[in-house]
């Protein structure tokens, strides 16, 4: 008989610790009775926070069900009220609890990259850690913008872009060069101090002085124009019709605003939604929509405060930080902002002028967003409640998995499997398979479909709970629904897999076989326990299982030709065991091509620096077999 008592939680646990809190700042960690973390919190003096949840009567009734939750609780002393406040968001970030603001979607943004660390800076795109020396501009909402803005920069300063190996082998000017996109410094068609003072001109074009820029490239037009150099005339004209293309792709621009990030929030139905624009050199670079997970019982401020902590948690903030909402704890934000950036951070709730139409600008934009989110998602459930009606489901499925297989003669063979739910599709939990068994036939369809579902849900039984999911987006681990693209033999050879895998979680697989003459909209279903049958004639619940068929074979054949492709151009050296990178270029840099290695003497091939007697040996053998 187990006579082991209940794990203790509520307000009793918590009145245990603050006997021995300490008036000081820093950060607490609730953890329920399994020991996962459920609440990050921040306070300026530990001991009267954690003694205002002793006495839940009157809080919130989202803070009381935390506290009636709470088995224990950790503590970490900070020096000051800034660094709780940064430790918290990156605890929120890292842990995820259920009753905090979350951050969903934290995408990294690219920046513009004029790198220092060569004779002849380059221009590129970056993402990441600013590890590289060099001057960085942006964020940019979509590496688009980034690339566009680049080839605009290349005509307007002649900045090269290639790697630093393509410029050191150059004997003569590349492409670029002739298409006027390059000044050439690798074969010093122009020299590397002119060469500089096109990369101090492009530096000063992004920092937001293109007015000087482009008043200068006007005079130098005008003079060489009047010197009758109509070549060099032209070729500055270019070169300011390249900085209008990039003025005129902000669809917004400020004349007050150099550099800021706005960020303004909606809700609306219990959802929130927080629209993020950048705005550098006085105009707009880009925005980005986010869906923080957060209690309905929220205000919109509250949102704001913790979403913009968490959000430069590992990003560099600009100089001024504009909101649509004024967050309750501005100057401790500012404060952690400007500890982080290194330099003073201001945050304002502008209530007029240019700044305020702004702000509203973006509000327009989160609250439009949240409004086509919600009107999607309702058309979804609709949808997806119509697949359990439709289906015989006891609820509509959270999670639906969609498998295809996809293969010429058997050769490249995969399995492609797509998700999709309450939000349309999950790309971000798309699956392939390399089907591996050398015992399937060529062209075994059931064979295969067996291979990929016994590797599927023997990993997914192993590594995942019943209720597990995944806690950026709230996406299940288990599926509710599996399509599978043919009829009653692709569904029996299912059966099988699943009756020897002894599943913890019932799963319902359904067989989608095309109609006659493959004719869509007269496809047969196939399930456990009823005969097979169609769907009604234009039904939306059709049309939907026809777009997520028709999706996992996109999925599948899109997989089967890069794979196909990457086989075609594969060389015979990724075929020798012991041949990585180094190896292969020191074997191509010396022989030219895999061709003239397979001709290779023994004696030869040990010549070769770091090709030692054993691996030359081996290399040899490989291309000189005996049966």
């Amino acid at each position: 008989m187990n006579d082991e008592q209940p794990k203790q939680t509520g307000p009793e646990v918590i009145k245990a610790f603050v006997k021995t809190l300490p008036s000081a700042p820093g950060v607490y960690r609730m953890l329920d009775t399994e020991g996962e973390v459920i609440y990050v919190g921040k306070a300026r003096s530990l001991k009267s926070r954690v003694t205002n949840y002793t006495r839940p009567e009157g809080l919130p009734v989202r803070t009381q069900r935390m506290i009636a939750a709470t088995h224990t609780m950790e503590f970490v002393r900070t020096e000051t009220e800034a660094e709780a406040l940064l430790l918290e968001a990156n605890l929120i970030k890292r842990l995820r609890p259920r009753f905090n603001v979350a951050l969903r979607d934290d995408k990294s943004f690219p920046y513009i990259l004029i790198a220092t660390d060569h004779e002849a800076p380059e221009v590129l795109l970056h993402r990441g850690t600013r590890r590289r020396p060099g001057h960085y501009f942006g964020p940019f909402a979509s590496a688009g913008a980034v690339r566009r803005t680049i080839t605009s920069l290349q005509k307007a300063f002649l900045l090269r872009n290639c790697s630093a190996s393509f410029y050191a082998a150059r004997t003569r000017p590349c492409l670029q060069f002739q298409i006027k996109r390059c000044s050439a410094p690798c074969t010093r068609e122009i020299s590397l101090a002119d060469y500089g003072v096109l990369v101090e001109e492009a530096k000063d074009f992004l920092e937001g002085k293109s007015k000087a820029v482009q008043s200068r490239l006007s005079n130098e037009m005008n003079a060489a124009a009047e010197a009758l150099d109509f070549e060099r005339a032209a070729l500055l004209r270019d070169r300011l019709s390249a900085l209008a293309l990039i003025q005129s792709q902000g669809d917004i621009t400020s004349n007050s605003v150099e550099e800021a990030d706005i960020f303004a929030v909606a809700q609306e139905a219990g959802q929130f939604c927080v629209q993020v624009f950048f705005f550098r050199s006085y105009q707009n670079w880009g925005n980005h929509a986010f869906r923080p997970r957060a209690d309905a019982s929220l205000s919109e401020s509250e949102v704001l405060e913790a979403f913009i902590t968490q959000f430069y948690d590992t990003r560099t903030p600009p100089r001024l930080v504009l909101t649509s909402h004024e967050p309750a704890e501005r100057e401790l934000i500012e404060e952690a902002l400007s500890t982080r950036a290194g330099s003073r951070v201001y945050i304002q709730t502008p209530q007029r002028g240019e700044k305020r139409d702004l702000v509203n600008y973006a509000l327009n934009n989160a609250r439009e967003a949240l409004s086509r989110q919600l009107a999607e998602g309702a058309t979804q459930r609709t949808l997806l409640e119509g697949v359990a009606e439709l289906f015989g489901l006891d609820d509509a499925p959270r999670r639906i998995e969609v498998y295809d297989n996809s293969h010429i003669s058997g050769t490249n063979a995969v399995g492609g499997m797509i998700v999709a739910g309450e939000e349309g599709f999950s790309k971000k939990h798309y699956r392939t398979f390399n089907i591996k068994s050398k015992d399937i036939a060529p062209g075994d369809d059931f064979g295969m479909m067996r291979e990929v579902l016994t590797r599927r849900f023997s990993r997914l039984a192993a590594e995942s709970e019943e209720d597990a999911e995944d806690e950026a987006t709230g996406m299940p681990d288990w599926p509710d629904v599996v399509f599978i693209d043919g009829g009653a033999g692709q569904l029996n050879a299912v059966r099988e897999v699943i009756a020897g895998l002894n599943l913890p979680k019932e799963v319902t697989f359904i067989g989608i076989a095309k109609g006659e003459e493959r004719d869509a909209g007269r496809e047969k279903f196939h399930m456990e326990g009823r005969e097979p049958f169609m769907l009604p004639h234009r039904d939306p619940v059709l049309y939907y299982v026809q777009r997520l068929r028709d999706e996992a074979h996109r999925f599948a054949i899109g997989t089967h030709r890069a794979r196909r492709k990457k086989d075609v151009v594969k060389n015979p050296l990724d075929e020798i065991e012991g041949i990585g990178p180094t190896r292969k270029r020191a074997l191509l840099n010396h022989f030219g091509s895999a061709k003239a290695v397979s001709r290779a003497a023994l004696a030869d091939l040990e010549a070769i620096p770091g090709i030692s007697t054993q691996m030359a040996q081996t290399i040899y053998d490989h291309f000189n077999r005996t049966e």
